[in-house]
């Protein structure tokens, strides 16, 4: 399990890059990269991690379901997962 300091740090991320989303689109589009260096340095996407939205393990994590692989073992074999079982993988 991830520090919870750890997981507030990406959401605060997060939170910018939604912020500033609009902004850095048109700051882009019009080539103004004097105007891309003044945006906070967290405002860019680049930074974001991908998390497991359960634990908050920065490894292993896998897009499609959006956790970690030893948290997707566990409910796969749990049957928490619909569709996948234990033996289908």
């Amino acid at each position: 399990m991830a520090k919870e300091s750890m997981k507030a740090r990406e959401r605060k991320r997060q939170a910018l890059v939604d912020k500033y989303a609009t902004k850095r689109a048109a700051l882009k589009a019009a080539g103004d990269y004097e105007g891309l260096d003044a945006l906070p340095r967290n405002a860019s996407p680049v930074r974001l991690h991908n998390r497991c939205k359960l634990t908050g393990r920065p490894k292993g994590y896998m897009r499609r379901f959006g956790i970690s692989r030893v948290l997707f073992r566990q409910m796969a074999s749990d049957g928490k997962i619909p569709g996948i079982t234990k033996c289908s993988w």
